[in-house]
């Protein structure tokens, strides 16, 4: 059997959801291929979604016109917004998930995504062909298509990759190793073979996954309550929360979110003792990260409780973090108890914890090993430069995250669903987004070890804020056909009363014989002199809402506001707080930009280059990278490197 599509995805995960929904909504013929269509992104780890760094992709692909934060919104059982402590270009929103909920809601929006069609199935060949006469100045093979396991066949123009941890996976519990890519489910045997032929690099990757515990058998009275809040922020921008898909040119608008929320749950804290880690110990001879068992490398930011154990000895105790499966399942997960023990020296172990004494568990933490693809071999675009029409993103990419895959498949599935029609490719920037750093350092800098986002790797983050992902993006992906009109319409309201409250208070005359018996109350230093309300405003201890109840006019302006108004007022007071410092940042970035400009891909054969490094000769060829600033972020290739190009420009 035949079948023909413009875009095929292979992988049900975040990514392949996120990619299948962008091509499909822009307007391309989408087929999403699955090995089981009821787990649809499944969170095969912990069931959350945001976090450090990771909360602002999600905002991103919301803003895009993604739905990651949409399907989050309808199923979460705890939000917490963390770094709260610090400043808002570090705020990072966090939602613990109810999983099963989660996987249906995902496939609510699939079911209801126009011009997307799910076969369930696993791919075994990618399919290619050579460069058509039509493109005589590429010798690039041209994906056709894919081949499953059933026999059928089909055809694309371009061809998605997000098999996250299913290419040649295998399991590991203590000395047990089972082929699969996720326990209890197949390997994807034969795929990465077909992909490899054609001179893309591959290597092996490891990750892993916690016990799941039956709540039944806990003691919460000898754990630490951790609720969450009270009055939780929503990761879409939506103004209703609703699930809208683009309703531009014949795309209807799918079914609304449920409106009641799920059960708010609490989490729950506790620290491992010496006991745990003598049983844990014990078994160190039977670990396959350190029998030799397991070759590959591991995420360093998310480490196994035996490699806490190794690497931190003189610690008495490790904290855990026991969070609910589910708002109607006893099954929960504990946080920082990763592990490809053998499952009874795991058991054992936790049962020293005084709250697990009679403890049961579901299912034992394992450990897997996966092939991943060389991501310096992929476009911005995360088009692959080796087979034109191919494109990856997930975990075959090197990283680790749900929401560095669902960031990552939307930009492949705008970008495959823009070439099939000829048009430009979208490409997002260090300074526009998280998405752009994830995805520039891939390709420029390549990976060793699974790689996570931090609001670190940013140089740009107060320009990256969590707060203003829709002032980023959302016209960008508008003017493409993937945010819809609705969503945009309300992001220029949004705009506009932002706008407002901004133009307000840098206006609004403040006299001390006014206010000053007021900020007395709210303990800052009193008025000498006339001011405007921003200056009061950019205060430290003030903030629009504390402000808001002595004078009049303020609040008015305020309760006039549209929809999520504290979503407003938080926009506006932190362009207000923090002007100086954005605007500062605004200038570095344009000054990279113009480096952004100065394209080099095709003008130089770098190793006849002997002004340059050895080093720099050696990853130039390598990479080939598009621009000046992205050769500048390549590691080995130093500002010296850079300035012999520019000579070399005539700049």
């Amino acid at each position: 059997m035949t079948l023909k599509y413009d875009v095929v995805v292979i992988g049900g995960g975040h990514a392949g959801c996120e990619a299948a929904c962008a091509a499909a909504n822009m307007g391309a013929k989408t087929l999403l291929v699955t090995m089981d269509m009821n787990k649809i992104a499944q969170m095969s780890c912990n069931p959350a979604i945001g976090g450090i760094a990771k909360g602002q992709i999600v905002r991103e692909i919301d803003a895009l016109g993604g739905q990651t934060g949409i399907v989050t919104d309808a199923t979460s059982l705890q939000f917490r917004m963390l770094n709260v402590g610090k400043g808002p270009a570090v705020w990072s929103p966090r939602a613990q998930c109810d999983r099963g909920k989660f996987i249906w809601q995902w496939r609510t929006q699939l079911d209801a995504t126009p011009n997307l069609d799910i076969w369930q199935d696993q791919a075994c060949e990618l399919l290619t062909e050579p460069t058509p006469p039509t493109k005589p100045t590429s010798s690039l093979p041209r994906v056709t298509g894919i081949r499953t396991i059933w026999g059928a066949e089909i055809l694309a123009c371009c061809v998605i990759i997000t098999a996250g941890t299913f290419l040649n996976g295998l399991l590991h519990i203590g000395r047990k190793m089972i082929p699969g890519g996720r326990i209890a489910e197949p390997a994807v045997e034969g795929l990465t073979e077909s992909i490899t032929r054609h001179g893309i690099r591959t290597a092996r990757m490891k990750t892993g996954t916690p016990v799941r515990i039956d709540k039944r058998s806990v003691d919460f009275s000898l754990l630490t309550e951790q609720p969450g809040e009270q009055h939780p922020y929503m990761f879409s921008y939506l103004p209703s929360g609703s699930a809208f898909i683009n309703e531009d040119s014949a795309y209807a608008a799918a079914p609304p979110q449920p409106s009641r929320r799920l059960r708010q749950l609490p989490c729950w804290t506790v620290n491992t003792n010496a006991e745990v880690h003598e049983v844990l110990r014990s078994g160190l001879k039977d670990s396959p990260l350190y029998n030799g068992q397991i070759q590959s490398i591991g995420p360093r930011y998310c480490p196994s409780i035996e490699t806490k154990l190794v690497t931190f000895p003189d610690r008495e105790q490790h904290p855990l973090f026991l969070e609910p499966e589910g708002e109607e399942t006893n099954e929960m997960y504990l946080n920082g108890f990763s592990s490809s023990l053998p499952m009874e020296t795991q058991i054992e172990a936790l049962r020293h914890i005084p709250a697990f004494k009679h403890l049961r568990v579901y299912r034992p933490g394992y450990a897997i090993e996966y092939d991943f693809f060389d991501p310096t071999q992929l476009k911005h675009t995360l088009e692959s430069k080796v087979i034109d029409g191919l494109f990856m993103a997930g975990q075959v990419n090197g990283t680790t995250g749900y929401e560095e895959a669902a960031g990552q498949g939307l930009i492949a599935g705008i970008n495959a669903a823009l070439k099939c029609v000829g048009t430009k490719e979208f490409i997002l920037h260090r300074d526009e987004a998280y998405i752009g750093v994830l995805i520039d350092d891939l390709v420029t800098k390549g990976v060793d070890e699974p790689y996570r986002m931090f609001t670190s790797r940013a140089e740009f983050r107060i320009l990256l804020r969590q707060d203003d992902a829709d002032r980023r993006l959302t016209e960008r992906t508008h003017q493409i056909g993937l945010a819809s009109q609705q969503r945009y319409d309300w992001w220029m309201q949004k705009k506009e009363a932002i706008g407002e409250i901004e133009q307000f208070c840098y206006n609004f005359p403040i006299k001390p014989k006014l206010i000053n018996d007021a900020l007395q109350q709210l303990g800052t230093t009193p008025l000498v002199f006339g001011t405007k309300l921003a200056d009061l405003i950019a205060r430290p201890q003030l903030s629009i809402k504390s402000l808001a109840p002595f004078i009049p006019q303020l609040q008015e302006r305020i309760d006039r506001l549209p929809n999520r108004k504290e979503e407003i007022v938080e926009a506006a007071e932190i362009r207000i707080k923090y002007k100086g410092y954005i605007e500062r940042e605004r200038i570095v970035a344009e000054k990279m930009h113009r480096l952004e400009n100065i394209r080099i891909k095709g003008h130089f054969t770098y190793a006849d280059i002997q002004s340059l490094s050895t080093e720099a000769r050696q990853k130039l060829t390598a990479i080939d990278p598009e621009t000046l600033a992205q050769a500048s972020r390549i590691p080995g290739v130093s500002p010296s490197d850079i300035n012999v190009l520019l000579v070399l420009m005539g700049r």
